[in-house]
């Protein structure tokens, strides 16, 4: 069965064609903002025009704007191609293809750029499996979560400036890398999933 995977929950508007754990093909893009403007015709590039009997899409956390873009028009294409339909996190999206490229690692943390200066992060042991959930938190605050584990993300540019010695690699989550999540890891249901509350609150009664 071919799977679309579409991920716009950060900088990256990425989409991936796969077939089991086999790459068929991906277009993969950093543009910051517009991913509305890209994802579709990316997905247009990609053999059999992205057709797939199921689709995966990137439910966050992330951008409130990429997420929704990226859930949109997952559900659209399901609808349209009569398509099964699930969601991930870009957490243990990015920790599967960390830990694929450091099988020698025992775990690792995520950790992403948030907003209002804190960062998402979310622990991993190797094989994959969460150590706690995913949390938005300030820097230093992460830095006690993370402990000496291997950093991956954006997120960590945020903590060097508390840890100049950080080992890590800057890494935003990638299509293609959905075919190293396991089962249990793309079974989500296609809504957002912000990884903190929403800037704007609704107003007091009266």
């Amino acid at each position: 069965m071919h799977t679309l995977v579409i991920e716009t929950a950060t900088a990256a508007c990425s989409v991936a064609l796969v077939e089991g754990r086999a790459l068929i093909a991906e277009r993969h893009s950093v543009v910051g903002r517009g991913h509305a403007e890209h994802l579709l015709p990316m997905i247009a590039e990609l053999p059999r025009g992205g057709r797939a009997e199921f689709i995966l899409v990137d439910c966050g956390p992330g951008s409130f704007t990429g997420i929704r873009v990226g859930i949109a028009a997952a559900r659209a294409l399901a609808f349209g191609w009569n398509a099964e339909l699930a969601g991930f996190s870009s957490l243990p999206l990015i920790a599967a293809a960390a830990l694929a490229d450091h099988p020698d690692w025992r775990d690792v943390a995520v950790v992403l750029d948030g907003g209002h200066g804190e960062v998402f992060v979310q622990c991993f042991a190797n094989p994959l499996a969460a150590i706690g959930p995913a949390a938005s938190l300030l820097p230093a605050a992460a830095l006690a979560v993370i402990g000496d584990s291997p950093v991956v993300g954006t997120g960590r540019r945020a903590l060097s400036i508390f840890s100049a010695d950080l080992a890590g690699h800057g890494r935003l989550p990638r299509a293609a890398d959905a075919r190293f999540l396991g089962d249990d890891w793309h079974a989500l249901a296609a809504t957002p999933l912000y990884g903190r509350a929403p800037d704007a609150k609704p107003r007091a009664a009266a």
